[in-house]
């Protein structure tokens, strides 16, 4: 393991705070790294090894495309590319598909899309998107500017122009932000890098009747909340809206990079041929695990075990909230929870690695849970009297 480390520090840039260990191989919501160290995985990749690892469906699946074709060009109609669009499409609502690669890419093309459409229209004057405070929507230059933190866009300008914020879950913010420019607005349901904040069901319905009323498209990023990880297959389906674009990535292939644009009809059609592209984007292999991903989500019904296990799960972060001082609020819905803190997480992350558990924390002092939706109660058991050891530990140096 050390021989990895060294190396990568040699050959890799360090653009990543990493932790000094290299994972092997990964079993149900276990990874162990390269001294057999076991892992219980509360991080689940970021969002993306939403059906654990080495899960069966997903690996077949896998192995058999990779036999057929693993690329081809979109220049050619690709059969796995069709189903998943036809899964996703019937799934959430009545549209059409683009893919790509990645979560920022989708985003990219989301924010593409919407221009395109209000052009097609009304011409060049309307081109303005509106993210919320607390936002992320990737790392692109493009999506850095939907993102309302200013340490991602340091060093990075000039910054494109026709962006604006408007203050999340504040209906008097978003109605100052709205002008007869603007083409579209972008949200989370939950903000993840915004420390686990969900939407508010009456201001994104507010929100929605706004945009419907100006014909400002309203996009869902479900990067993070989609593929069932809120206890709905994707967030907005909690909020009795529809948005006009969807975005989805991270957990949608099980681990295999790809990305997705969701728009109904109408505005999907903005784009005609040679408009927007991917090369690697909806190649065969992705779109097989994709397929076999979203089949398993639905099949096993993770969704709703998301929620029932999300329950449980959030009473017990509660019961550490009424116990401990250095604990402040539990928020999210799912298995998408946050727990903040009093402190910033940073030593809670690295004790918790320390004894066995991958955990993460957003901003700055929220820790953050996206586990596998196949977690279970022994595992929550087990990381609630680790937390409760670390939190006993902090108090007590306090």
């Amino acid at each position: 393991m050390q021989n990895i480390i060294d190396e990568g520090q040699k050959y890799l840039m360090s653009n990543y705070g990493r932790f000094p260990i290299s994972f092997s191989h990964g079993e149900g919501c276990r990874v162990y790294d390269y001294n057999q160290r076991e892992y219980i995985d509360f991080l689940g990749g970021v969002a993306v090894n939403i059906l654990g690892y080495n899960n069966k469906k997903l690996n077949d699946a896998i192995a058999t495309q990779s036999q057929k074709l693993i690329h081809i060009s979109n220049y050619f109609w690709i059969d796995t590319q069709v189903k998943l669009a036809k899964l996703l499409v019937e799934n959430s609502f009545d549209g059409k598909a683009f893919f790509c690669n990645s979560g920022a890419e989708a985003n990219e093309g989301a924010v593409k899309l919407a221009r395109k459409y209000a052009y097609r229209k009304y011409g060049i004057q309307k081109n303005e998107v509106i993210a919320m405070t607390g936002s992320f929507h990737g790392r692109t230059l493009t999506t850095l500017n939907l993102t309302d933190n200013p340490k991602y866009k340091e060093g990075f300008g000039p910054h494109p122009e026709g962006f604006k914020f408007a203050k999340f879950n504040d209906i008097d913010s978003f109605n100052q932000a709205l002008t007869k420019n603007t083409c579209a607005v972008i949200f989370e349901p939950i903000q993840g890098e915004g420390g686990i904040t969900p939407v508010d069901s009456d201001f994104i319905k507010k929100v929605s009747e706004l945009c419907k009323q100006n014909d400002v498209l309203l996009i869902a990023d479900e990067i993070q909340t989609g593929m069932g990880r809120t206890g709905k297959l994707f967030g907005y389906q909690h909020h009795d809206i529809t948005p006009d674009i969807m975005t989805v990535a991270k957990g949608l292939a099980g681990g295999c990079a790809i990305g997705a644009v969701i728009a109904k009809v109408e505005v999907a059609d903005a784009f005609q041929s040679g408009d927007h592209g991917s090369t690697f984007g909806g190649n065969p292999l992705a779109c097989a695990a994709g397929v076999a991903t979203l089949e398993t989500i639905l099949d096993d019904e993770l969704a709703a075990n998301a929620e029932k296990i999300g329950e449980y799960f959030k009473l017990k972060l509660q019961y550490l909230s009424q116990k401990y001082s250095v604990v402040k609020a539990v928020r999210g819905h799912g298995l998408m929870l946050g727990l903040e803190l009093s402190i910033p997480g940073a030593a809670v992350v690295q004790k918790a690695l320390y004894k066995g558990f991958l955990i993460n924390c957003t901003a700055t002092n929220v820790l953050r849970f996206i586990p596998p939706l196949i977690i279970g109660t022994s595992e929550i058991d087990l990381l609630i009297e680790t937390l409760s050891e670390i939190f006993e530990e902090l108090e007590l140096a306090a």
